[in-house]
């Protein structure tokens, strides 16, 4: 049987997922994965305030904000998340390394954990709902909804086969299905918690890969020249182009507004004309190849695992950057001065003139 390797990070996350899934079943009130509830998709019993988010109670137990992703509240999320885990995990551990990995985990498990936390307790006070108050909050969907948007960065135009080929789609298109479906399923099977958690997941990987997260430009591994990129300006990494076509010009203006508003207020820096073309290259050559496969744990990457085919990407695009420094140290030389004339040839300046004495007169001459 083959060794399944698995990232250190990733390895104790699915530990982590499967440990507190089985506390939480031990430890909550009525504990029972038969039991029957009214809500079966979004949890069994009672959250555990101090493993789960319960706006009501879990205040004093800080923890959670991070605990709570961890914390599965049935089997069938058991799985969901343990297979997210598992494949997008190691995937993603390996192409950006374990240190920017877990930077991406912590950013996609506690703000989506939080912001859904405000609001519960916004919304009981204004509607005195207490159901608010005891609401469960839990469950890797804000992780599951950040992995989709990284690998709409990494490898927006990979075709995952489904069905043994009879569906096939590409990754682009899974970050709008999934915010599709866990919309109509919070409004129609009652499942608000998971679509909070979906939409917030989105947003804080998306603005996080978007404008924070650093990383080394793919030309600076072949020149060594160890320049960064922060964020990703790239034109198709753009919000609008997670949505299909038809909304992407409304998206894509109403975006533009609040991004203008938010460079107003200072809360966001404005991309340069360079921040995009670095972005755009960087896309360019992700999309050329030498990422790990997704399905394939053979697969390497990230500091270790270059292929033949990703070395010659590399060298292509060490070449490329040389040409075009070197292009732009010829556009900014001033022009070679035209050489000056010699100083014993005055006259080719102005044409040269002959001056041969008429032979009659030497003639002449001669005679006296």
């Amino acid at each position: 049987m083959a060794r399944i390797n698995l990232p250190p990070l990733t390895r104790s996350l699915l530990a982590s997922v499967v440990v507190f899934f089985l506390l939480n079943v031990i430890l909550r009130p009525q504990g029972n994965l038969v039991e029957k509830v009214e809500k079966p998709l979004v949890g069994v019993g009672d959250g555990v305030p101090y493993l789960a988010i319960v706006p009501g109670q879990s205040i004093i137990y800080p923890w959670v904000f991070l605990l709570a992703t961890a914390v599965e509240q049935n089997l069938v999320g058991l799985l969901v998340t343990g297979t997210t885990i598992f494949y997008g995990g190691r995937y993603l551990e390996r192409a950006w390394g374990s240190t920017e990995f877990t930077k991406f985990i912590l950013f996609v498990s506690m703000i989506p954990n939080i912001l859904s936390f405000l609001l519960y307790i916004f919304g009981y006070v204004l509607t005195k709902n207490a159901s608010a108050l005891s609401t469960t909050i839990s469950g890797g969907i804000a992780i599951q909804a950040g992995f989709l948007v990284s690998f709409k960065q990494l490898v927006p135009e990979h075709t995952v086969a489904i069905a043994k080929g009879i569906v096939r789609m590409r990754v682009k298109h899974f970050p709008a299905i999934f915010l599709l479906a866990n919309t109509i399923s919070g409004i129609a099977l009652g499942t608000e918690t998971a679509m909070f958690l979906a939409w917030f997941g989105f947003f804080t990987a998306w603005v996080y890969l978007r404008f924070y997260r650093i990383s080394p430009s793919l030309s600076s591994a072949a020149t060594g020249d160890g320049s960064i990129i922060k964020g990703d300006a790239s034109d198709t990494f753009a919000f609008a182009h997670f949505f299909p076509e038809p909304l992407q010009t409304p998206v894509g203006a109403l975006g533009d507004q609040v991004y203008s508003t938010l460079v107003t207020l200072s809360l966001c820096t404005p991309f340069s004309a360079e921040d995009i073309d670095a972005g755009n290259e960087q896309a360019s050559a992700r999309a050329e190849g030498g990422l790990p496969s997704i399905m394939n744990p053979n697969s390497r990457g990230g500091k270790g695992g270059a292929t033949r085919a990703e070395a010659e990407r590399r060298r292509a695009l060490a070449l490329k950057a040389l040409d075009q420094r070197l292009h732009a140290a010829a556009a900014r030389a001033p022009a070679p001065a035209a050489p000056a004339p010699a100083a014993s040839a005055p006259s080719s300046m102005l044409g040269e003139t002959n001056y041969e004495p008429d032979r009659h007169d030497e003639s002449e001459k001669s005679a006296s």
